[in-house]
């Protein structure tokens, strides 16, 4: 029996593996075709996350035989220097996607092993998977584990697999219902993170179809739901919406997580629990975070990024955040407002992450994040309007944001403004603000002779986009935009400008496409 994984294999990487170079965690070993990768130093920590999670598994089983020779070699390699106890490669970090990666392939390596060999690595898969189910450490990822924990068993089959696949089932359908919400929202509100989970559950649910078993009512409604979401967080470059520590992945993965939806049912406007809103022009696709970020277990990945907007203009992502991501190594400092498209006053935050000693105690938690987040949704023949506000900032400058976004569907433009109000008790100083718009690495932007409007193009060949706007002070700066892991530079563009004592202030921006 071997479980579906329906995350596409590379092939190409497979090779590249066997003849010695692996490429993980956006950093790079040489270690010719034969070579041990568990037995010296790796080059930086999400390659070593990478390389003992066996994120690798997969594409050198798809590159044939000698792939798949090869990955029965790495795994004894694994097993000698790690096959005891480890506290790195046996925490929930990389064991529970190691489970996984070999409770997939496990039948597959079983082909070309000798009988000892089948034995020693069914006893890793029940040893490995029966730890992971007593990791209590980072809640925020126990649906998951017992997900996967579930899978090794129907893997594994017989008395010892069918013991472990219901202690397993049993906690899953415990846990599910708080980790997918009524809406298909990670608990998280990370849309990544949801999707990655609807493909642990179609492939357990493909596992335990293999075994005869039915699938509970419990796990067929998250996958639904999960299906639900991850077609809302599809834009039409076929890519995800990247919020809350989430990127926007490939859109074949993203493909390949949607083959059993629905393709005629239609896709909702807005996410009222998990807090996202999505705007549709002609060309124009927004989707808006418009709710507080996540708190308790998933703050270790919350991002304080409050009423921050992403835009794709045809198929090409124009405005974006800067894609920070859990585990690929960019820096805590882009969880913060600055790092998304979004508003906020110069010297403010709307939350940030904990760093030294109490973070080495509780995690990197996001603390100080808004409390408060309204949503008002209006829909007419003309389009959508989204009224949205939060408190982010009043402890700090005595100001709520609101932001008000008009999709006028006929004229395919994008109207928006922000504004800086007082709040109970209102500054009695000038609170200079900034509007941000940060740009896809691919989309290039200009400032007109007006030192006003800004024309954004998101490939060379298209019309592109005028950014117009009543802001004093417009600038164009570079930003950096994460994408697997890697840094690309990009720009953004800044809009600037003041909250007067008792008054607040405002500014007004329009997306409108360019004539070509």
């Amino acid at each position: 029996m071997r479980p579906r994984d329906s995350r596409p294999a590379d092939p190409a990487r497979g090779r590249q593996i066997l003849a010695g170079t692996f490429r993980l965690g956006g950093a790079t070993l040489e270690l010719g075709p034969e070579g041990d990768p568990f037995d010296r130093p790796s080059p930086t920590r999400p390659f070593a996350v990478a390389l003992h999670r066996f994120g690798w598994l997969p594409d050198l089983v798809a590159a044939g035989d000698d792939g798949v020779r090869r990955a029965l070699a790495l795994q004894a390699d694994w097993r000698r220097s790690f096959g005891r106890w480890n506290g790195f490669s046996w925490s929930g970090e990389t064991l529970e996607r190691r489970v996984f990666n070999l409770a997939c392939a496990a039948s597959v390596l079983a082909g070309p092993a000798a009988d000892a060999e089948i034995t020693q690595l069914a006893e890793d898969l029940a040893r490995q998977a029966r730890h992971l189910l007593d990791i209590t450490r980072d809640p925020a990822r126990a649906a998951e584990r017992a997900a996967v924990a579930a899978l090794a068993g129907c893997a594994l089959a017989e008395t010892a697999g069918d013991k472990l696949t219901n202690e397993a089932m049993h906690r899953l359908e415990r846990l599910l219902p708080k980790a997918v919400l009524a809406d298909g929202v990670h608990a998280s509100r990370c849309p990544e993170t949801g999707m990655e989970l609807l493909f642990d559950l179609l492939a357990l649910d493909d596992a335990l179809a293999q075994r005869g078993r039915a699938a509970s009512e419990v796990l067929q409604q998250a996958i639904d739901r999960l299906t639900t979401a991850t077609r809302f967080f599809t834009l039409a470059d076929g890519r995800l919406a990247g919020f809350q520590g989430g990127e926007t992945s490939d859109a074949g993965r993203v493909a390949a997580a949607l083959l059993r939806a629905d393709a005629e049912r239609a896709v909702p406007t807005g996410m009222a629990e998990g807090g996202y809103q999505r705007l549709i022009g002609r060309d124009l696709q927004v989707i808006v975070d418009a709710a507080a970020p996540p708190h308790g277990a998933y703050a270790v990945t919350a991002c304080a990024q409050p009423l921050a907007l992403e835009v794709v203009c045809g198929r090409e992502r124009l405005v974006t955040g800067c894609g920070w991501s859990t585990g690929r190594g960019a820096p805590q400092a882009f969880r913060r407002v600055e790092a998304a498209s979004t508003a906020a006053p110069v010297d403010g935050s709307a939350g940030e992450p904990l760093d030294g000693l109490m973070a080495n105690i509780l995690g990197p938690v996001l603390i100080g994040a808004p409390a408060s987040v309204v949503a008002q949704r209006h829909d007419t023949e003309t389009g959508g309007f989204l009224e949205l506000s939060h408190d982010g900032f009043v402890a700090a400058t005595g100001l709520r944001h609101s932001r008000k976004l008009f999709m006028d569907a006929a004229a395919d433009e994008l109207r928006g403004e922000d504004l800086f109000e007082p709040a109970s008790e209102a500054p009695t100083v000038h609170t200079p603000f900034v509007v941000r718009f940060h740009l896809h690495p691919d989309a290039r932007a200009s400032v007109a002779r007006d030192n006003k409007s800004v024309l954004i193009k998101p490939s060379p060949t298209s019309a592109g986009w005028w950014l117009r706007n009543d802001a004093p002070e417009v600038a164009l700066e570079s930003s950096t935009h994460f994408e697997h892991g890697e840094a690309r530079p990009c720009s953004q563009i800044v809009l600037r400008g003041q909250a007067r004592p008792g008054k607040g202030g405002r500014i007004r921006w329009k997306l409108t496409q360019a004539e070509s």
